[in-house]
């Protein structure tokens, strides 16, 4: 099924906090019979690469490639991935096919562990980062802003026909990462949703929380100045300006059985969110801030019986069915293709909030712009 894999790849490495990427050789992990090669077309930007190369969330592995929003065409298969155990949706995976790689590439996989034998592979202990992580041989993990990528077939997932690359690949994390807790949460007809900042992933909250048929999906954001893209654009039903309305907390109290809060600030109105909770409503957090969460008072809790909780990523069966969903309903991230070359004063740009709302870096994107 496969030839003898190179030695070396090539990608934008990272060596420190500070410096820009270079482009660069380095060793990816060795080649076993359950991975897979693909080729890199495209790779989205996430905030989650901008925290690890600057090792806001604690000190990173360098040299790192980051990169966790890969769509690629597969080069080379494992001898024994057409007869994996642990996925059988992986086994269908043949030369050739265009394939997405998310946050994660590995987990231990073990009957025993009560996440894994689950299906929550994202919830377990040993869980490798498709970057900045380490597999149990210790070996390293790397990204994909880079040209090729390597890995295992368990956490590669095929894209359905109808997904254009470039608009896929931000689905594989960013879109996960808001499915997961909307469907978990049972968001659907008869649910109404909020969506705590629009950005790159609110706006993809906002369009699954449509495409899922919730009765009612509310865009917050801190000023006006996204309202047209979300009501217009993505199709939120009303929209909230916590900066501009100062009682938008007390007007619509107890009108929201969910929200998804994607914002990473560390003085956000956490209190007031839960305000507009109705009784056993949830809110999930789903943003990572480099510094901790505002205070937040028991009796915010207690008097609605609320609960605030957390989602990371998303499982395998949860990219699946969000690729499957994003396919039938046409959910299309909004995006800027920018060639790899670029990649530094991308990751400038994506820093500065400019992006509308995601950038996807594309190998050769002249020959590319069509997959």
């Amino acid at each position: 099924m496969s030839s003898t894999p190179s030695k070396t790849f090539t990608g934008w490495v990272a060596h420190d906090a500070t410096s820009p990427l270079t482009f660069t050789t380095y060793e990816p992990k060795p080649f076993t019979d359950t991975d897979i090669e693909i080729k890199v077309t495209h790779c989205g930007i996430c905030g989650t690469d901008i925290h690890t190369l600057r090792s806001g969330w604690g000190p990173s592995d360098y040299p790192c490639v980051v990169g966790h929003e890969i769509i690629g065409h597969v080069t080379r298969v494992g001898s024994s991935v057409p007869n994996l155990k642990s996925s059988p949706a992986s086994r269908e995976i043949k030369l050739g096919d265009r394939v997405g790689i998310g946050a994660q590439s590995m987990s231990c996989l073990r009957p025993d562990c009560e996440a894994c034998a689950d299906g929550k592979e994202n919830y377990c202990s040993r869980m490798t980062g498709t970057y900045n992580s380490r597999y149990a041989d210790k070996t390293k993990s790397y990204g994909g802003f880079a040209t090729y990528w390597r890995g295992p077939a368990h956490f590669a997932f095929k894209i359905p026909d109808a997904l254009p690359s470039a608009e896929a690949a931000p689905l594989l994390c960013g879109g996960v990462t808001v499915f997961s807790p909307l469907t978990k949460h049972r968001a659907g007809p008869g649910k109404t949703v909020g969506i705590v900042g629009i950005g790159g992933l609110g706006h993809l909250g906002i369009l699954f929380a449509k495409a899922l048929n919730c009765d009612l999906v509310v865009a917050i954001s801190r000023t006006s100045s996204k309202k047209k893209d979300a009501i217009e654009g993505l199709g939120a039903d009303a929209f909230i300006s916590t900066a501009e309305d100062k009682k938008w907390a007390r007007n619509y109290a107890r009108s929201l059985d969910l929200i998804i809060c994607t914002v990473s600030s560390d003085d956000m109105p956490l209190s007031q969110y839960l305000r507009l909770l109705k009784t056993d409503g949830t809110f999930v957090m789903v943003g990572a801030p480099e510094k901790p969460l505002p205070p937040l008072a028991a009796y915010s809790l207690i008097q609605k019986s609320v609960k605030v909780t957390g989602s990371s990523i998303g499982s395998p069966d949860d990219i699946r069915k969000m690729l499957q969903l994003a396919a039938e309903k046409r959910v299309l991230p909004w995006i800027q293709n920018r060639p790899m070359e670029e990649v530094n004063s991308a990751l400038v740009d994506m820093h500065d909030g400019k992006a509308r709302y995601r950038y996807v870096l594309v190998n050769d994107m002249g020959t590319q712009a069509k997959l």
